[in-house]
């Protein structure tokens, strides 16, 4: 009782200081409305980081000496505020964030995916699409080409392990191809020691897998003397290791891949972690979404300078959207880098669509690759 006795007046006096500075906000905020209007008259930069710099310095110079790096602080974002607030002046009337949805393939679909089958690839297209028509692929970059030729209506491709990270192919190839995103699932990934029938784990002295699967089992594998042999993907290491039908050979990759080469499960849950998972996307040539859809993929880039990446993702801390992930990719030019984002929520929700449009108006390039449901 006592400390809340203490702390109402304080409390009623920081009202009344917030009731002083929202009106001075607004009028900021008009004039640099104002500000965008002549800018855009006089084809003028929205960045004049000079003119920033001096704002910063006067203010510092009236600031308490304990405060400057909060006056800063609090200046450099008004700043940026402002900067954003004369960017979505000049976006008014911009095109929509994301093409029409198309109506998506129910019917005789047909999915391409990378690897020979039995791979984790495989394993995520029957999740999605069970009774599809599979188009197996050798690398990432066959199963945008199959997608943009019209072989196929889908495409499934390895985006993130939850151990090994994001794969950075992926990302390239979605800018490279501009391909949509139009859905998303998780594989449990339960890597198993592989081996012809009759064979013994103290038989084994060659071992062969995806790099990013020895990466996945480097406790089990690190005091082992067993010579590595990297391949394109898990099936194919089984495939290798059932053709040798050599004790001396084994592969990792799953109980399924072994049921179709007809190998033993010489060890179970090899994998450092038991909370492995992989991230596959379902990409076509145009978006495809509705009411369900909870997830958004955006790419984009900014300015590089300082602060430059937080003045993008404000707008979305402001209105509460969950970042679930956000990965950089480098760019054309030296210090230059593409940024690719997933967000919480549907691109048909006015508050989403007013948010990116903020973002948009606070960075270089924003583009929105995807609005779908992960299932």
């Amino acid at each position: 009782m006592i400390s809340r006795e203490r702390l109402n007046p304080l409390r009623k006096r920081i009202t009344e200081i917030d009731s002083q500075l929202i009106p001075l906000c607004a009028e900021r905020m008009k004039i640099a409305r104002e500000v965008a209007m002549v800018k855009i008259g006089e084809n003028m930069a929205i960045l004049d980081e000079n003119r920033e710099q001096e704002v910063v310095e006067r203010a510092l110079a009236l600031a308490d000496g304990e405060l400057k790096s909060e006056i800063s602080l609090l200046m450099r974002s008004i700043l940026a505020l402002s900067r954003k607030h004369q960017r979505s002046q000049m976006l008014q009337g911009a095109s929509s964030l994301l093409l029409p949805a198309r109506p998506s393939v129910r019917e005789n679909v047909t999915c391409a995916f990378q690897g020979a089958p039995g791979s984790w690839s495989e394993q995520a297209l029957i999740k999605l699409f069970p009774e599809a028509s599979r188009l197996q692929v050798d690398l990432p970059e066959d199963v945008f080409l199959a997608v943009k030729e019209g072989r196929v209506n889908y495409g499934v491709i390895a985006i993130e392990n939850s151990q090994t990270g994001a794969i950075g192919e992926t990302y390239d190839l979605l800018r490279q191809y501009g391909c949509f995103i139009v859905g998303r699932t998780e594989i449990e990934i339960r890597q198993c020691l592989l081996a012809p029938q009759g064979t013994k784990p103290a038989d084994v002295r060659r071992v062969f897998s995806h790099p990013d699967d020895f990466k996945q089992c480097g406790h089990f594998l690190r005091d082992r003397a067993w010579d590595l042999t990297a391949c394109r993907d898990t099936a194919e290491a089984a495939k290798i290791t059932a053709e040798a039908n050599d004790n001396r050979t084994a592969a990792i990759g799953s109980q399924y891949v072994a049921q179709l080469h007809n190998l033993t499960v010489l060890v179970s849950d090899v994998m450092d972690s038991e909370d492995n998972r992989t991230a596959f996307v379902v990409i076509a040539t145009a978006p495809e979404y509705d009411e369900s859809s909870n997830l958004i993929s955006i790419t984009f880039s900014t300015e590089h300078r300082a602060g430059a990446l937080c003045e993008t993702l404000m707008p979305f801390m402001a209105q509460g959207i969950n970042l679930r992930r956000i990965e950089s990719r480098p760019s054309s030019g030296p210090d230059s880098y593409r940024f690719f984002a997933e967000l919480e929520g549907n691109i048909l929700n006015a508050d989403m669509v007013s948010t990116l449009q903020q973002a948009m108006a606070s960075c270089r390039y924003l583009e929105v690759i995807g609005c779908y449901k992960s299932v």
